[in-house]
């Protein structure tokens, strides 16, 4: 009988190579996200000058619509099709550098 092999994986603790560029890339999309989507609402909830909630972003109009209003429906999905964009390049890029075929096959 052979002995069984156990393979650790921790996300808080990645090997070198590709999962540790797996996790980076990972955290810098949700940090990037969480950004773009909590930070704005924090940073309007900071600047608000009235009661009712008016702040800087509520005075001005993008496209005819306040630019609170227009960030949070036209820009943020926007900003969520771009990171999943870089994040797809990013691990296609990846892949290929780590994966075990190096070379592509050449006709003879």
């Amino acid at each position: 009988m052979s002995e069984k092999q156990w393979y650790e994986v921790n996300i808080l603790r990645p090997k070198k190579g590709y999962m540790g560029s797996e996790v980076l890339i990972s955290l810098v999309v949700l940090v990037g996200w969480g950004g773009a989507t909590f930070g704005f609402q924090l940073l309007q909830k900071f600047l608000e000058t009235t009661p009712d909630g008016e702040n800087v972003f509520t005075r001005f109009s993008f496209f005819n619509l306040p630019i609170n209003v227009w960030f949070t429906g036209q820009f943020l999905p926007l900003w969520f099709i771009f990171l999943c964009f870089v994040f797809n390049v990013y691990i296609d890029r990846l892949t290929e550098r780590h994966s075990r075929k190096r070379y592509p096959y050449e006709h003879e």
